[in-house]
């Protein structure tokens, strides 16, 4: 008797970004960053100095022997859809991905000579194929824009602060670099997130995976709309203390809490970037060499003004209220100089002395 076999059901076809940069999804002030970094002589010198210190090849051994794989043996469904976002994202060098026993739920990329991506259990266990095409996206981000390099360094810098304690002011100084770098750091999870949505194109798998990430797999209680209403929510609520006490939460921690990350994707896809790179129009990584670290930095400057315009924060509340009043200010002072010192002023273009006038 014949076994009766179901339909196979036909593989979605996604879109491929042939020759993509990573600067297609990067947020502005991380591209800033990297660009810059990119263009300092010495600077892959210095890098492979400081990843000696953090121990790259023990990490490996350590995964080697303490955690699973992936491979066409092993956890073969994780290792097919890693195949399939570096064919989406046109990496030909594809991460080495392994999986740890682990309860909590995490995911992350280290390694600068080989990257590796490591999942938890906990995560695998929690998301559903297309969560972790997300997921699995997202760290090939990590990987394609070079995010490892500030991870060395922030973890380079982090074993120095002990040291750093003996130092007249050293600790400070430090700590005023940690902190700008944990600010970097923050911007590449919102780059990553967005490289984890061109992999899988799948914009309810995005939210549904921050959702999961903040509430655990009770999808059926939830709800994405009011979940990225939720993350408004957080940014704008309260007064100037709230502000405050936003800021302390998140100054030291290495990512967006997931609403306000579910938010920020949206907010992108809005903005029609999305859309554009699913058409074709994207940066070329034959262009990378030739990227502006100028013009990267001034469009850092524009997305940090254009946040401050448009946030509904009471302390960025009081930041433009503040620039408003700066800007009136110097427009008043500017009229009073011109009406002083223009052509009509003290003294004509001939020198002449201008006639008394009552006021």
């Amino acid at each position: 008797m014949p076994v009766e076999t179901q339909d196979a059901v036909p593989a979605r076809v996604r879109k491929t970004f042939p020759g993509i940069s990573s600067r297609a999804y990067e947020h502005p002030a991380d591209r800033a960053a990297l660009t810059g970094l990119r263009k300092l002589a010495g600077f892959d010198a210095l890098l492979k100095m400081l990843n000696g210190l953090i121990g790259e090849r023990r990490v490996r051994l350590l995964l080697l022997g303490n955690a699973v794989q992936v491979s066409p043996q092993q956890f073969p469904r994780l290792e097919g859809l890693l195949a399939d976002a570096c064919r989406i994202l046109d990496q030909d060098r594809t991460p080495e991905l392994f999986v740890q026993q682990s309860p909590i739920v995490n995911a992350m990329t280290i390694g600068m000579d080989r990257p590796v991506i490591v999942l938890t259990t906990g995560l695998v266990e929690l998301l559903d194929e297309e969560e972790l095409r997300f997921v699995i996206g997202h760290e090939l981000g990590h990987a394609f824009s070079g995010h490892a390099v500030y991870r060395t360094m922030l973890l380079w810098l982090l074993n120095l602060t002990g040291a750093a304690s003996a130092l007249p002011g050293g600790v400070l100084g430090l700590q005023a670099l940690i902190t700008a770098l944990l600010e970097w750091f923050r911007k590449a999870e919102i780059s990553c997130d967005r490289a984890g949505l061109l992999v899988s194109q799948d914009v309810e798998a995005a939210v549904r995976t921050h959702m999961k990430l903040a509430g655990g797999a009770h999808l059926h209680e939830m709800n994405p709309m009011s979940f990225i209403e939720q993350g408004r929510e957080y940014e704008s609520t309260g007064d100037v203390r709230d502000s405050l006490l936003r800021f302390s939460l998140t100054s030291q921690v290495t990512h967006p809490f997931p609403a306000v990350r579910a938010l920020d994707l949206t907010r992108w896809i809005d903005s029609g970037a999305y859309a554009r790179i699913m058409t074709g129009e994207y940066p070329r990584r034959s262009e990378d060499s030739s990227a502006s670290a100028r013009e990267a930095a001034k469009e850092a400057f524009d997305a940090y003004s254009q946040g401050i315009r448009d946030s509904s924060d009471p302390l960025m509340g009081k930041v433009r209220d503040f620039m408003r009043e700066a800007g009136a200010v110097g427009d008043r002072l500017g009229e009073k100089m011109y009406r002083k010192w223009g052509p009509s002023g003290p003294q004509d273009r001939e020198g002449t002395e201008p006639e008394d006038s009552e006021d």
